[in-house]
């Protein structure tokens, strides 16, 4: 396979990951609320910090992910919330379609955050801003 075919299935990996984030990250905002998302990580167990936390991460880094800015960074920082969703949907079964979702879908997009994370952004993405570059790992840079 040739450079351009990777560098454009890397591009459709990020795109893909970060467009799932970013339609989680809003879906918790605009259907479920902030108050009501809160509301459920609490009666899991988990503080209300980590409600907006992962608000955030799923909301500015799947737009990250979509313009291709650090995609390395933002895949190895997606990881947490991706293994969390796993770890949540984990008693329901396999099956995604099960009632309240199983834990195939949050596995494969843990998959596909560790691709990303190894392979990069490709040469379609936008991967560093100056300013920011200092404060970045040069192997989570590309």
């Amino acid at each position: 396979m040739n450079s351009t075919a990777n560098d454009q299935g890397a591009m459709l990996l990020r795109i893909g990951l970060g467009a799932v984030l970013l339609a989680h990250g809003l879906l918790k905002v605009l259907v479920f609320t902030v108050a009501g998302t809160v509301g459920f990580f609490e009666s899991l167990g988990l503080s209300a910090v980590i409600a907006y936390l992962t608000i955030f991460g799923e909301v500015v880094g799947g737009a990250a992910l979509i313009l291709g800015i650090y995609p390395r960074l933002v895949a190895v920082l997606s990881l947490p919330i991706l293994l969390g969703a796993a770890w949540v949907h984990s008693g329901n079964g396999w099956l995604f379609s099960n009632e309240g979702g199983g834990w195939e879908f949050p596995a494969l997009l843990v998959l596909i955050a560790i691709v990303v994370a190894i392979q990069g952004g490709g040469r379609f993405a936008i991967k560093r801003i100056p300013i920011v570059d200092t404060l970045i790992p040069a192997f989570l840079k590309a």
